[in-house]
């Protein structure tokens, strides 16, 4: 049976969030019994992005900063009758949260965002390590810069020091000492970011990132799927998919308690069998494509809850191991040339041989 199709919308397609976003809905759309098939129209910013040839439409959009970023994005969604927007770079996710409202009302479309409280908590992370300590969460103690004495007292070296509004690894510092501590916050200050100082909670092999569903209109968690992880270049590179059952109780509370309405990834390490949460991505993970082979779809169930109303809850998995390894997307350089010019695209123009 074949299901009803739906055009979707996926922002900062040279983004790996972007793209986990873009091969979960091809998977969703390649069983032959799904509910959905999809239909991807990707923007960026660069025509070297590498989404915008791997989608059915292909279109550019000026910088999440710009002031008509919205206007465009708003109107591409209009022109090609978009059902619903998926967000792939933290960029983004501030002016789409702003002006959802907006851009549902003059689009029709659903766009895929938690409520501007729960990106608030999640966007900084000191307001994480805030709200989590406020609401009795598990959370990694953390101090800003001015009380880096008192916090250098009460927490053994090593320490962390990374920026509050960083994603990936950008800006991370492991330090050892007090001189190395005030280095670190000196050099993310001279980036323009603001630091924050972390208990150091190891480098084992005991970090677990967890993707948290939460129905949109508030009637609890759809689903959680937890992932126990090593990390390169500041992504998941191998990871092991299990029950991890109190992981996920954990994580699943976390997007509970602190009213989430979509999607929340969710970051913690266990440290002497004590789970601590040192991050919160108020989106949908760049592990999603894992979490979708293991059964875990988060954009086809963000989408049918969202969008058609489906009232889900999905408990079971398989549990597998996932190592990622590099690939190519190859573009013939006229494609190149005719989206930098015309800035808009039908696609797929672009080749991923299968010989790996």
């Amino acid at each position: 049976m074949r299901g009803a199709n739906a055009n979707v919308l996926v922002t900062a397609a040279g983004s790996v969030v972007a793209e986990g976003i873009m091969k979960c809905l091809r998977l969703a759309s390649s069983k032959s019994d799904a509910p959905v098939k999809y239909r991807i129209i990707a923007t960026d910013a660069s025509p070297l992005a590498a989404g915008l040839y791997r989608g059915d439409r292909g279109i550019l959009v000026p910088l999440a900063a710009a002031p008509d970023y919205v206007d465009s994005l708003t109107m591409v969604a209009r022109k090609e009758g978009v059902k619903a927007i998926f967000v792939g770079s933290d960029e983004e996710l501030g002016p789409i949260t702003e002006s959802r409202r907006r851009i549902e009302e003059e689009t029709g479309a659903a766009v895929i965002v938690n409520p501007p409280e729960v990106l608030s908590a999640a966007k900084d992370k000191w307001e994480t390590f805030v709200a989590l300590r406020k609401l009795g969460l598990p959370h990694a103690n953390s101090a800003l810069p001015e009380g880096m004495d008192s916090f250098i007292r009460e927490n053994a070296f090593p320490l962390v020091v990374k920026p509050r509004e960083g994603h990936g690894s950008i800006g991370f510092h492991v330090v050892r000492d007090r001189e190395g501590t005030q280095e670190a916050i000196s050099s993310i200050k001279q980036i323009g970011w603001h630091p924050i100082l972390q208990e150091f909670l190891g480098d084992g092999d005991q970090e677990f990132t967890t993707g948290v569903v939460v129905d949109a209109r508030g009637k609890g968690v759809i689903s959680s799927i937890a992932m126990r992880r090593t990390i390169k270049g500041g992504q998941t590179y191998k990871a092991f998919v299990d029950d991890f059952k109190d992981v996920r109780r954990s994580a699943e509370e976390v997007a509970v308690k602190l009213g989430c309405r979509g999607p929340l990834n969710v970051q913690a390490r266990m440290v002497d069998d004590q789970l601590k949460v040192f991050e919160l991505n108020p989106r949908i993970s760049a592990s999603c494509p894992i979490r979708a082979v293991a059964g875990v779809n988060e954009p086809d169930i963000l989408y049918r809850n969202a969008v058609l109303g489906e009232e889900l809850r999905i408990s079971n998995y398989e549990k597998i191991a996932c190592f990622r390894y590099w690939n190519e997307v190859y573009v013939p350089l006229q494609s190149v040339e005719g989206m930098t010019k015309a800035g808009e695209a039908d696609g797929p123009s672009s080749l991923v041989p299968d010989y790996f």
